[in-house]
């Protein structure tokens, strides 16, 4: 099996996410379609945020999928970042909710 080039991202969503519970569970989701690695939870302030990691492609719908979300979720901002890739992971998570390491870019 040939192993594409990796990419890994961070992502943050904005808007009203976290008063739906199911947005974690459907970013499993998305994330599980394309075998996908990586978590999400929900952040103390307010936000959905989490990583991501795959063939470029495979991230790319993986975000379309998350940014348009569940039915009853409002996304107002979808912000990511590239980050180094793992490969120490299996899977992917739903953690609990902590404080965002989503650095703010002015």
């Amino acid at each position: 099996m040939s192993h594409m080039p990796q990419t890994r991202i961070a992502f943050k969503v904005h808007g009203t996410v976290q008063a739906i519970a199911y947005y974690r569970d459907f970013t499993q989701k998305c994330a599980n379609l394309d075998e996908l690695n990586g978590w999400v939870r929900n952040t103390t302030c307010g936000r959905v945020e989490g990583e991501a990691q795959s063939s470029d492609e495979k991230v790319q719908r993986f975000l379309q999928r998350i940014q348009k979300g569940p039915s009853r979720a409002l996304v107002v901002k979808l912000e990511k970042r590239e980050l180094d890739v793992r490969d120490d992971e299996e899977g992917f998570v739903v953690m609990r909710t902590a404080d965002s390491m989503f650095e703010a870019r002015d």
